[in-house]
């Protein structure tokens, strides 16, 4: 199934790039999955980490990753897919209240998915600085920093985890300490 999974994933995202870079993007999925595969073997889980980006980038549909990889895969893939129709900011806050509801499975997916992002944004802020934050659609470093931070309290639960503590420490490269609603600092990791 993972070797499927991955030849599916590379097919459907064949002739495209991280934003910004040369980089084929099959290697997002493909770090997301080596990341999962640390906190499980379920084959299920790896290949839909291989697959988490096939519905929402890709024009897969939900129904064609059930019949080729069955519910569970489809059921995860698209639970970590956001729906396009709304703007950054509506997009980020339901994946956020999303993740604080969903399932250890769930939440492991998304701490791959996030890491990967944060892993290629962090390597590129080093050499460019905020410029980075131009590349994406939403320009506005503080935002990505409330997004960020918001889905490392969403992730807590994985907190004695070796990538939480690495999301942590980029998170805090990229976009400094964490701020509560309050003002006060947030020791990371807390």
């Amino acid at each position: 199934m993972i070797k499927e999974a991955a030849e599916f994933a590379a097919r459907a995202h064949r002739g495209v790039f991280r934003k910004g870079t040369d980089i084929p993007y099959i290697v997002h999925p493909v770090e997301t999955a080596v990341i999962v595969s640390s906190f499980t073997d379920d084959e299920e889980m790896i290949a839909a980490a291989l697959l988490h980006d096939v519905v929402e980038d890709a024009g897969v549909t939900g129904e064609e990753l059930k019949e080729r990889f069955g519910s569970r895969v489809a059921g995860l893939v698209l639970a970590e897919s956001e729906d396009k129709s709304g703007t950054w900011a509506q997009r980020k806050s339901c994946t956020l209240k999303h993740l604080k509801d969903s399932n250890r499975e769930l939440k492991i997916l998304a701490l791959g998915d996030k890491l990967s992002n944060l892993r290629s944004t962090a390597s590129d802020y080093l050499i460019h600085g905020d410029q980075v934050f131009l590349r994406f659609n939403e320009t506005d470093k503080r935002k990505h920093a409330w997004y960020y931070w918001g889905i490392a309290d969403a992730l807590a639960e994985l907190k004695d985890s070796f990538y939480y503590a690495e999301y942590i420490r980029l998170c805090g490269l990229v976009f400094g300490p964490h701020f509560l609603c309050s003002g006060q600092e947030k020791q990371a990791g807390s």
